[in-house]
């Protein structure tokens, strides 16, 4: 009887909570972007239009070849930041002058997609960029010529999932926008519409 009994409730909780919502900016993407994007680039096949294929954090931690615990508390971070487990990145050569040796673990990074994506992307327009101090916007010119953009944080803290009092010091990161479908310019309009605070365009001086 009692095993029914916690049979039944776990099928209520579960009938219940149901399928995860579709993220807020997935959705934004879908109902807003697109049909946008289509309009000023002319182009009817929505398989054509700009697309965000994923989102890659990286944190470079350089002090790691002298102290593996800030590596630690970097992957820790990180992961509380993404909600993914990190991968550790090694160094690809030795540099004597920073005591730097071959395949040696000096960052983390993370890839994104799907959900994990649109709630990271999320959550860094809504409430980690309007907590970095005197913020003006992202530049408009760090695309890589194939509609990839990256920006950097030189604070992890802007993001509430960290406790301050437990991660102390101060460790920054590069964001990576990679976009496919897409020029510089066109990717500019995608992030533009899916949130991303850029810098007010400069008139020329006549």
């Amino acid at each position: 009887m009692a095993k029914k009994a916690k049979a039944e409730a776990a099928e209520t909780e579960t009938a219940s909570s149901g399928p995860a919502p579709t993220p807020r900016l997935h959705t934004k993407y879908l109902k807003e972007a697109l049909p946008a994007l289509a309009e000023k680039l002319g182009r009817s096949n929505p398989m054509s239009l700009p697309k965000l294929e994923k989102i890659v954090v990286n944190m470079g931690v350089g002090i790691a070849t002298q102290e593996k615990k800030h590596l630690e508390t970097a992957v820790e971070a990180m992961g509380l930041i993404t909600g993914q487990k990190p991968i550790i990145t090694k160094s690809r050569k030795a540099i004597s002058a920073f005591k730097l040796r071959e395949d040696m673990p000096i960052g983390c990074k993370v890839t994104l997609r799907g959900r994990k994506m649109y709630e990271f992307f999320d959550r860094l327009v809504s409430i980690a960029l309007p907590r970095v101090r005197d913020f003006r916007g992202v530049s408009r010119k760090a695309f890589d010529g194939n509609g990839s953009y990256s920006m950097g944080l030189a604070e992890q803290l802007v993001f509430p999932e960290l406790n301050p009092d437990k991660f102390l010091r101060v460790q920054g990161m590069n964001i990576t926008f990679v976009v496919r479908n897409a020029s510089d310019d066109e990717s500019r309009e995608l992030l533009k519409i899916m949130g991303i605070p850029f810098q007010a365009e400069v008139a020329p001086k006549k």
